[in-house]
């Protein structure tokens, strides 16, 4: 579903940046370590491609930054995900295209705080990364010492108003800085494309962190 907004806007980057930009800088926040943290630029590569040829311009460079905290098994990406990567866009691209016009480096950090020097970057992706918040909220606890949101490890369908009410002033705060961050290292022209989940309603079957919360909550029981 995201797939056609991330080429339109790709699409839409490269009409305003070109000619003019040698280098598109691309950023992927919360990109992880698995199996999909090159996919997003691989589909970038496409159609930055597709959309070159179409307009009759040399492709640009392309550099670009995954982002996840310092956790991040980057080594993983970088030892076993990235050498396949470039042998694929060997084959499709040419040798010419892997080595001199795509360079992928590595960025550990919160992306609640600045992670580039400003105006430095054309594009800006995450996917399902933002809901996580920067920390508990600490309202979760009352002075009294009681858990506002007991046996959930989430928003849950049984976390009481209070607790919606803290994860959420929690989020407005890290959103806010996440946007001003971005707003600060994005070009002028440049874009951004965010994926997230909604909120919980209360017709909604459980979430898969509600469910592993319920787990969590019978290991205890059970203590193990």
């Amino acid at each position: 579903m995201v797939k056609p907004m991330l080429e339109e806007t790709i699409t839409e980057l490269c009409s305003a940046m070109l000619p003019g930009a040698d280098c598109l800088k691309v950023a992927d926040l919360g990109c992880s370590a698995g199996p999909n943290a090159l996919l997003v630029v691989s589909e970038i590569i496409d159609t930055i491609d597709e959309t070159c040829r179409r307009l009759k311009h040399p492709p640009p460079c392309l550099q670009a930054f995954l982002n996840d905290l310092p956790g991040n098994d980057f080594n993983a990406i970088f030892k076993y995900l990235l050498p396949s990567f470039y042998d694929r866009l060997e084959i499709e691209k040419g040798n010419k295209f892997a080595i001199n016009k795509c360079f992928v480096a590595g960025v550990a950090g919160s992306f609640y705080g600045s992670l580039f020097p400003p105006n430095s970057l054309h594009f800006v992706h995450s996917s399902y990364a933002i809901m996580w918040i920067s920390k508990a909220p600490k309202e979760l606890v009352t002075k009294a010492g009681t858990a506002l949101n007991k046996d959930n490890i989430c928003v849950a369908k049984t976390s009481p108003h209070a607790a919606f009410e803290a994860y959420l002033d929690q989020f407005k705060r890290d959103f806010t800085l996440f946007l001003r961050c971005r707003a600060d290292e994005i070009v002028p022209n440049g874009r951004m494309l965010l994926t997230t989940m909604g909120s919980i309603k209360s017709n909604d079957p459980l979430t898969i962190w509600e469910f592993v919360g319920l787990k969590l909550h019978d290991m205890v029981a059970e203590v193990l």
